[in-house]
């Protein structure tokens, strides 16, 4: 009521005939705020995406569900294969009631029928990257608490290797085929096939509440060791309603090639079902037989994180490029250069770029199609989803402080941190058996004693006109000469040097200077070598001084996780040492206007400071 009468207000002062995006700035918040509403309906009467599914296995059973590869199974299909899941599970006699089982698989089907499966029977399951192998297996294993863990069958050589620690923790392992002559690894599929198909008695996950666990999704570990995060039902409802609220209706068919085991990838199945639509998955992203799968499966709505975009924009042209039916892109982490190129090529599709975290309690969503923002900023979002972009401090890694304690919110124009406001409305669950960094991300006495927000580790900046921008993780931006350094807009304008393909922008230190100089990671585009020179003189007209990197790698590929974010610890440990790297390494020589190579006497000189950088 109070956001209505401010509105009313508003609109009689001629505020709305002032600011062409006002109306849209309050229906976004009004949406929010039917979103919190819908959440807490659910809450109250205990209505979960399960439910959901059931009503349409009976309303649309013989709808499409799944499209993957050359199989298409619908929703009554896809509840008798989760049935006959959930039974395998109960006759093994090795989950009951509140476990959680670690899910170690690719997209496929069977991925979903397992955790439909898991939920019917009141379990949770931990969704492990497949890409993970030992210590970091072992790792996500113990994070979650998981009792059992069913791994594809491709996995089971990462399975052995750790299988004398699960036989230690009594963790029961399963592989997805029909027979498995491991001693210790049983076959499931064989157990599923002979399962009963009768649907699930409700009263086995009668113990559930919202609050409850749905699954466990790790952080990406860019920097570290993955964290769980925890996922609860009602989070899985708020998750699943960005679809609607980017304008997705039960027409629509949708696209998915992210993985599973990430929430981007998993919220397009579960907003499948708040809608009621068709969802076609694909095992791997693709670049060149993305638009034929749209084609062949007339996709109206794709889902995309930036480097899908770049990817695609990337292939070579086609006549058919605009030969298609999507309508719709919704996704995260697309530069504006890339968003411009996107639509000029592959026709005018609306892009709705959506910000937030799967830990995270606070959401943007780029509603006026703004090239390269993340959203707005404006008093009513702030008002009713309470946030603040505050100064930060690079060299110390924490917020500034003024005299009084607390936190100074930044001028427009100037990066600073994300920080939302954690309340009962906008809880923050944390990590999962992970105390300390839970605590992390909380920061206390932000503007007022007994305040309590949530770190995003997001600098943002807002402009003039209140547009929302990302700016750089904390952590990536790093200080040099006095100077802030974002990684993220350094390797942006690396990329577009002719000959450079992608680029990893970190800082590195050298003894006897300060802070840390720039230095990136690159690999080249196919059939080019690296033009030293035109490289410099690209830097030089795009980057002041301090922002241009000191070093430069030449590698085959750069380190990704699952969803394509680029790994940095290992480059960072590594340095620029010539001695320890056998890629080709140079230096910013600026005598010679030049990169040039980056040899052990280079290296010595530099060390010695008789090379000045």
């Amino acid at each position: 009521m109070l956001v209505w009468t401010v509105c009313v207000a508003l609109i009689a002062c001629g505020v709305l005939f002032r600011h062409s995006s006002f109306l849209q700035d309050v229906q976004f918040v009004l949406a929010k705020i039917k979103v919190r509403r819908f959440v807490l309906k659910c809450m109250r009467t205990n209505y979960s995406i399960l439910d959901r599914f059931l009503e349409l296995v009976e309303t649309q059973p013989h709808k499409p569900f799944v499209y993957f590869k050359d199989e298409t199974f619908t929703y009554r299909e896809a509840d008798v294969l989760s049935n006959k899941v959930a039974r395998a599970f109960l006759q093994a006699g090795c989950v009951k009631e509140g476990d959680t089982v670690a899910l170690f698989l690719g997209n496929q089907p069977m991925f979903l029928w397992l955790w439909l499966g898991l939920v019917k029977i009141g379990c949770a399951g931990a969704l492990l990257n497949s890409n993970i192998r030992s210590k970091s297996l072992l790792h996500c294993l113990n994070c979650s608490g998981a009792t059992t863990l069913v791994a594809a069958e491709e996995l089971l050589d990462a399975v052995k290797e750790v299988l004398p620690h699960l036989h230690e923790q009594q963790i029961t392992v399963f592989i997805l085929a029909d027979r498995c002559e491991i001693t210790g690894v049983e076959s499931f599929i064989d157990k599923m096939n002979q399962a009963s198909s009768e649907p699930i008695p409700k009263e086995l996950r009668s113990h559930l509440t919202m609050q409850s666990p749905a699954a466990y999704i790790y952080t990406s570990g860019t920097t570290g060791l993955p964290k769980a995060a925890l996922i609860t039902h009602s989070r899985v409802w708020t998750m699943s309603l960005l679809l609607p609220s980017s304008g997705v209706n039960s027409k629509d068919v949708i696209y998915d090639t992210l993985p599973l085991y990430h929430s981007t990838g998993l919220l397009v199945f579960t907003g499948a079902i708040e809608r009621g639509i068709p969802v076609v998955l694909r095992s791997k992203f693709s670049a060149s037989q993305f638009w034929d799968d749209c084609r062949k499966y007339n996709v109206t709505v794709i889902q995309y994180i930036g480097e899908i975009m770049r990817y695609l924009c990337n292939t070579p042209q086609k006549l058919s490029d605009k030969n298609h039916k999507v309508r719709l892109a919704i996704g995260n982490g697309i530069r504006a250069d890339v968003w411009r190129d996107f639509v000029r090529r592959f026709g005018e599709i609306q892009i709705r770029e959506f910000y937030g975290a799967t830990e995270g309690n606070f959401a943007l969503l780029n509603y006026s199609s703004k090239m390269g923002a993340l959203g707005r900023h404006t008093f009513l979002h702030k008002m009713c989803f309470p946030y603040a972009v505050i100064k930060y401090d690079i060299d110390k890694e924490e917020p500034l402080r003024d005299s009084s304690g607390f936190c100074m919110e930044v001028d427009k124009g100037e990066p600073g941190l994300l920080v939302t406001e954690i309340t009962a409305k906008a809880p923050f669950i944390g990590y999962v058996r992970d105390l300390n960094q839970t605590e992390k991300k909380k920061l206390h006495n932000v503007f007022k004693e007994g305040d309590l927000y949530f770190n995003t580790g997001d600098l943002l900046r807002i402009d003039e006109d209140n547009f929302m921008y990302f700016h750089d993780r904390v952590g990536d931006t790093f200080r040099w000469k006095g100077e802030n350094v974002a990684t993220a807009e350094v390797a942006d304008i690396l990329a577009l040097a002719d000959c450079v393909k992608e680029a990893n922008v970190y800082g590195v230190k050298v003894p006897g200077q300060e802070g840390r100089a720039g230095m990136a990671a690159v690999t080249l585009r196919d059939g080019l070598k690296f033009d030293s020179t035109a490289v410099f003189k690209h830097v030089e007209d795009f980057l002041p001084s301090y922002a241009r990197p000191r070093f430069m790698r030449i590698q085959e590929s750069l380190d990704i996780t699952g969803t394509f974010k680029l790994i940095k610890t290992k480059v960072v440990e590594q340095g620029f040492n010539p001695n320890d790297i056998t890629d080709p390494l140079y230096f910013l020589n600026e005598k010679e206007k030049n990169y040039t190579p980056l040899t052990p006497d280079v290296f010595d000189s530099v060390i010695s400071g008789d090379i000045k950088i």
